[in-house]
């Protein structure tokens, strides 16, 4: 699998070595513009490159050096015989090893990728209290949903993952209760949206579309980055609405509108219902898939570990399922890719086609996304369509003919 996302990144950095601009941008995306893109995508996929065959080497490593029984066994010695309480154990050591490995990636992504192009609004104080409470929060998460996943197999017999799935979904839905409620705020400042022009043509939207709004919020993206965005979140009749204060600052009342109705389309077509039933159906296939193996010895023997603990098996599990799982990404991206068009065609059909369109090639400017991906590099890799996909789906006029 490394191979294979090796190659996509290289496809990906001829793409951007490439100084022409693709058909249809040229009469609103300066040759300047495009080039300083191509540049910040180009030190993004050297960084991706390094970060990957070091993984590799890591990983490789790990396998023929025996780590991970050798820190099975440590862990054991500190928690004693009892298996859950060692799995536990080994998750959290397992945890900050990992941690600690991708911080020194984390640091020149966010203070010397992220500065060079103007990104990174992060102190390094900031960095680091942001690293701290997320792995404190992995920890604390992650340890009883693994020590819950555990018990599940051991008590429910060979159709275990039926009922590990259940509990999968409990915590699924469980998380997207609370992470915008509760984990989020951590890490950003919510304040109501100001009265004003925007907050009165959202408010006006919302009731014209009867989408349940309960609350108006704009987030402080701007205390880590200049990236923008806008979002939905909420069950049943407490919808709420969050806009990046970057996004204010990029765009028009309108254009906020157009992307609002453009996430209020995700919304009335239950695209979120459907990604979510979509990763349930995934994590099925995993725990059945795991059911298969779970008990097989072999594969705890060819990494050097004896007897079958749970824990390591799904770790080891994970390393055969990366074939399986790529093509299910795959599917995910298509599917994502679908609601992306359906969405921008509703805020198309909600008067709000021209102004969507200004405001997606505004962002992709201000991002500096990549305006001319390479066509299996994005469809492995991209959650949404390319700019000049959208746009022509949206039929805007301004889309030229030829390239330049």
């Amino acid at each position: 699998m490394y191979l294979w996302q090796t190659k996509l990144n290289i496809r990906q950095r001829d793409r951007l070595h490439d100084v022409r601009r693709p058909k249809g941008i040229a009469t609103f995306i300066s040759r300047q513009v495009y080039l300083e893109a191509n540049a910040y995508g180009l030190d993004k996929s050297s960084l991706l490159l390094v970060r990957d065959f070091i993984g590799q080497l890591q990983t490789t490593a790990i396998i023929a050096y025996d780590v991970v029984p050798w820190l099975w066994e440590q862990v054991g010695q500190v928690t004693g015989e009892n298996v859950l309480v060692q799995s536990v154990g080994f998750f959290v050591a397992a945890s900050v090893l990992s941690t600690v490995l991708g911080l020194p990636f984390d640091i020149y992504s966010t203070f010397v990728v992220e500065k060079k192009h103007g990104f990174n609004k992060q102190t390094m104080g900031l960095f680091w209290a942001d690293a701290l409470k997320s792995l404190l929060l992995v920890l604390a998460l992650g340890a009883p949903v693994l020590a819950g996943f555990l018990w599940v197999i051991e008590r429910t017999g060979e159709r275990f993952y039926l009922y590990a799935w259940a509990l999968m979904a409990g915590v699924q839905l469980l998380m997207i209760l609370i992470y915008p409620t509760v984990i989020q705020p951590m890490f950003n400042k919510f304040d109501p949206l100001p009265e004003g022009d925007l907050r009165e043509a959202i408010e006006a939207l919302a009731g014209r579309l009867e989408f349940p709004l309960k609350k108006l919020y704009v987030v402080d993206g701007s205390k880590r980055s200049s990236h923008s965005n806008a979002y939905v979140f909420g069950f049943f009749k407490a919808k709420r609405i969050v806009i990046y204060d970057t996004l204010i600052e990029q765009c028009t009342t309108d254009e906020i509108v157009a992307v609002v109705g453009h996430e209020l389309g995700h919304w009335k077509k239950s695209h979120t219902v459907r990604m979510l039933l979509m990763a349930q159906l995934q994590i099925l296939l995993i725990f059945y898939s795991f059911s298969c193996f779970v008990t097989e010895p072999h594969m705890y023997e060819s990494f050097g570990v004896e007897g079958m603990p749970v824990m390591l098996g799904f770790l080891f599990f994970q390393y055969l399922y990366e074939p399986l799982g790529m093509v299910l990404q795959f599917a995910t991206n298509v599917m994502s890719r679908i609601h992306e068009f359906q969405a921008d065609a509703f805020s198309r059909d909600l008067g709000y086609g021209e102004q969507l369109a200004s405001c997606l090639i505004k962002l992709q400017i201000e991002n500096k996304a990549t305006m001319n991906p390479d066509p299996l590099y994005s469809a492995f890799t991209y959650s949404h369509p390319p700019l000049v996909e959208r746009l022509d789906a949206l039929g805007n006029p301004h889309l030229a003919s030829k390239d330049e």
